[in-house]
């Protein structure tokens, strides 16, 4: 081959990208969750071996730099249905043109988070718990996520942030519950997550500690033995994971809450409804029954939150209660989660669901069965619920602070 600029030269073609699919992978690449992370999906070349993408999959990827994080591990995109635009693996992670198109009621900060700041590094909205964010990138950039603001891997927190938190949260006694988030907390080294485990488990007053994370879903490689050793020296310690849909329920993911919960670690997920992806009763009622088959126990469903450029994905709520009606009483209460709206700006969890009181008089409550029978339940003659023993079980202890979180100023 003549050397360029040579007249006649043969100009050598690009090599072609290595696929990224599993079956063109090494195992052991494919099983190493480094090698995940360091091969996220980003764009639409990146996507195009694993869907046939659409105009509004296109035009969404397009637009998306500089607007919203795009992102999703080879092994999540692999789950992909690649002709089926309609497949809930890829409304979860390949952006819609709809993303542009905002509401007026739409938030950059949906929950008002920002505003319960104390500290870069603590959200603290609730009396007695406090939200901890540790890192800010994350295993796949989801198109419904309330903190697309603030996650991507552009503004990680210092050691400076870190130290400040943990030193927010050592001085505010009444915080008895640390929600380590982000972000993905399970993105840290084993050695910063040890590091900042044992400094909050160092602190009298908390109680417990809690870890919200998606890795069990799209990158379940990361959950070892050795993380779980991590997470099991730290204890009471619990994990919230964010399973969306059935699909997501593969072999490696069972695997990896098996081996969570196995080493003592009691999981609980947090789905958020979505319409087009979950919103039918027959793939809810398939879901929880397949996390209980793993342990994992059904902790909260929630109504997307009203987070900019998400109103395409949203339920309305008179259909989310629906949903719940299908649900409580046709199926375990153990796989029946708390149905809840997290107010827009900052007012918290508020639950929802069917009402099942449909009448009272002074004697007798009537309540509807889940199957839409009236039943009447008596009400008890003596109405008064005080428990006398509280003076004596609790004399030496203070009441509650009930202050709402970082809207004091700490003394």
């Amino acid at each position: 081959m003549r050397s360029r600029g040579t007249p006649g030269a043969v100009t050598p073609l690009p090599l072609a990208a290595p696929s990224l699919r599993r079956e063109h992978v090494d195992p052991r690449r494919w099983t190493d969750w480094r090698w995940q992370l360091q091969n996220m999906l980003r764009s639409a070349e990146d996507f195009a071996p694993f869907a046939v993408l659409s105009r509004q999959e296109k035009a969404g990827l397009a637009a998306s730099p500089g607007l919203f994080r795009v992102g999703a591990t080879p092994y999540y995109a692999d789950l992909i249905d690649p002709v089926n635009p309609a497949c809930p693996i890829r409304m979860q992670s390949i952006p819609s043109v709809r993303e542009l198109d905002f509401t007026i009621d739409e938030l950059g900060d949906p929950l008002g988070e920002d505003s319960h700041r104390p500290v870069p590094s603590v959200v603290h909205k609730y009396p007695d718990r406090a939200l901890f964010l540790v890192v800010d990138r994350c295993a796949i950039y989801c198109r419904h996520c309330n903190r697309r603001r603030l996650v991507g891997g552009d503004d990680p927190p210092t050691a400076s942030d870190i130290d400040q938190g943990i030193d927010y949260i050592a001085r505010t006694r009444r915080i008895r519950d640390v929600l380590l988030s982000g972000g993905d907390p399970l993105l840290l080294s084993n050695g910063k997550l040890a590091d900042i485990l044992a400094r909050l488990r160092a602190i009298d007053h908390v109680e417990i500690i809690r870890i919200g994370t998606r890795l069990p879903v799209v990158c379940p490689m990361r959950i070892d033995a050795e993380l779980c050793r991590v997470l099991q020296s730290h204890h009471p310690l619990y994990i919230n994971t964010h399973f969306n849909h059935p699909k997501e329920i593969t072999d490696e993911a069972r695997r990896a809450c098996t081996m969570l919960v196995d080493h003592g670690i009691p999981m609980g997920n947090q789905t958020v409804l979505l319409r087009g992806v979950n919103s039918s009763v027959r793939c809810l009622r398939a879901l929880m029954r397949e996390l209980l088959k793993m342990r994992v126990k059904p902790y909260y469903l929630f109504q997307g939150d009203t987070v900019l450029g998400t109103d395409h994905l949203r339920t309305p709520v008179d259909a989310a209660i629906a949903l719940m009606d299908g649900l409580r009483g046709w199926m375990s209460g153990m796989a029946i989660p708390h149905l809840v709206i997290d107010a827009p700006g900052g007012g918290g969890k508020i639950p929802i669901g069917p009402d099942y009181v449909v009448a009272r008089d002074d004697n007798h409550v009537t309540v509807r069965t889940y199957r839409g029978q009236l039943v009447r339940y008596p009400e008890p003659r003596q109405r008064d619920c005080s428990v006398p023993y509280d003076a004596v079980y609790f004399a030496d202890q203070a009441d509650d602070d009930d202050r709402e979180g970082s809207a004091e100023i700490e003394l």
